[in-house]
């Protein structure tokens, strides 16, 4: 009976996997489109990372204290660009993406369009969802964060951010797709850089903003489908042409 029960409980897991997939594959039908399902993580970030202490600091005025004894720091490393953590490593931009595999484990996905499979949407703020997109040469990074910016009022903010320059962000185009119920919600821009945080993206309303009632209209039982899709851009295109 102890086999048994070990092996069902199994195949319980196996199943809901597998219905997680087919339920993005029944809102996305469109063939060859690779599906991640993604599981929330509650952020740990509270304690103020780097770049939001410096951000705030510029705000008030304010430059940091320099201190004779400190270490000079080297402006061709970056702070850890994981949103969900207090992270105090720095590297330089190359190896970014093997940091956030090896030490966060998020996941990579490649391929022009795939599906964003966001699980658990009901969790409490502030929660994320994350993953990797390996496309046209480059690697972005998605983040989908349900967050109060009123008390009592949480929504749900979606950003692609390109790990790399501002500059080659700015050869790009992500669309993000919401396919529901006879409903279709898009946005379109161009990505931001990982140089830039990820918290000044959201607090500037710079990406996907959806709140508590559109986001149920759009979900599944608590799962939310988005369609996501990078071309290049149209304008440095033809530049490159002539």
């Amino acid at each position: 009976m102890l086999f048994f029960t070990q092996c069902f409980g199994a195949v319980l897991d196996l199943i809901h996997l597998r219905f997680q997939h087919y339920k993005a594959k029944r809102v996305f039908s469109a063939a060859g489109q690779l599906v991640c399902v993604v599981n929330p993580t509650h952020s740990l970030k509270y304690a103020p990372t780097r770049c939001a202490a410096v951000q705030a600091s510029t705000e008030q005025g304010i430059l940091p204290p320099c201190h004779h004894h400190e270490v000079v720091h080297d402006p061709q490393l970056v702070p850890c660009t994981c949103p969900l953590f207090s992270c105090p490593w720095e590297g330089h931009l190359e190896v970014v993406v093997s940091h956030l595999r090896q030490t966060h484990r998020i996941n990579i996905l490649q391929g022009a369009e795939i599906v964003f499979l966001a699980t658990d949407m009901h969790l409490p703020a502030p929660t994320d969802w994350i993953i990797m997109h390996s496309c046209l040469g480059h690697q972005f990074l998605l983040v989908l964060r349900k967050q109060e910016k009123h008390e009592g009022h949480p929504q749900f903010f979606a950003t692609m951010m390109l790990i790399g320059t501002p500059t080659q962000a700015n050869n790009f185009t992500y669309r993000l797709e919401l396919n529901r119920n006879q409903r279709r919600l898009k946005w379109e821009a161009t990505p931001r850089s990982i140089l830039e945080c990820v918290d000044s993206v959201i607090s500037d309303g710079d990406c996907l903003v959806l709140n508590t009632s559109l986001a149920q209209l759009f979900s599944d039982n608590g799962s939310l489908a988005i369609g996501i899709a990078i071309t290049t851009s149209k304008v440095h295109s033809s530049e490159a042409e002539m």
